[in-house]
């Protein structure tokens, strides 16, 4: 039973993750275009509520045991214990967005910064939190259960595949530019998935990952393609340092 469960998940799973990459199905037949919005975004907005209906449907018929962490308990102690180291990683994100993308010589609308910096980015730490944590992290701490190190396989194995996963958001970067994000993705992962597992609420690393991306609403106001060197050199060490703390956190449990 748990082995059938395992692969029910694992094929969930793939599909959530084909489907953000992709767009499918809703690259097919959304395209809405409002004000100064990319259209891109309203296509994959779409897409997440269609993810949000199969998961939810495919879990509570194939595999109702299954738990992600959607509740209340531990939501408010975790943001006490949690919140503040997340606000401060957004924080310093949004300051090393700001000084890598001057100067701003765009002007959005407000309708713009608000979906496109805002609204957009609730659905992307849903369903990323959804699907690497809730169902990817899980997953892998199942198949090490004869591990005593399951937790710390699990964190560190699902974050590598989120790191590496966004590669094809910088295929066209420099090689220093494409390295760094994915060292950047997987420290950000880590610490996620730490929180996650420290918690047992998905809610609170789903908070936190969506005030970190939000930190990238600077490049709404700039015509900037890629990262600045300065925004590199501040990111990706705060999160080896915070990936490291992560990693201490748990093997000190």
């Amino acid at each position: 039973m748990k082995a059938k469960q395992n692969v029910l998940i694992a094929i969930l799973t793939i599909l959530i993750a084909l489907m953000e990459i992709t767009g499918i199905p809703s690259v097919f037949f959304v395209h809405v275009e409002i004000a100064d919005i990319e259209p891109y975004y309203f296509t994959m907005m779409m897409n997440f509520i269609i993810i949000g209906i199969i998961s939810f449907v495919y879990l509570k018929k194939l595999c109702p045991q299954w738990k992600l962490g959607f509740t209340k308990v531990g939501l408010v102690n975790g943001l006490k214990k949690y919140g503040v180291i997340g606000i401060v990683v957004a924080f310093i994100g949004f300051v090393a967005f700001y000084v890598g993308l001057r100067p701003f010589d765009k002007h959005p609308s407000i309708i713009k910064v608000l979906v496109e910096g805002v609204i957009y980015h609730i659905g992307v730490a849903i369903v990323e939190e959804l699907y690497i944590r809730g169902l990817l992290l899980n997953l892998i701490e199942k198949i090490f259960y004869n591990n005593k190190n399951q937790t710390l396989i699990a964190v560190v194995l699902s974050s590598v595949i989120f790191g590496l996963g966004h590669i094809l958001e910088v295929m066209n970067q420099p090689m220093i530019i494409i390295v760094s994000k994915v060292i950047w993705m997987i420290g950000m992962g880590i610490f996620l998935g730490t929180v996650y597992k420290k918690s047992n609420n998905i809610w609170i690393p789903i908070i936190i990952h969506f005030f970190i991306n939000v930190c990238a609403l600077p490049y709404c106001f700039s015509s900037f393609n890629g990262y600045a060197d300065i925004t590199l050199y501040i990111v990706v060490p705060m999160y080896i340092v915070l990936s490291g703390y992560s990693l201490f956190t748990i093997k000190c449990k």
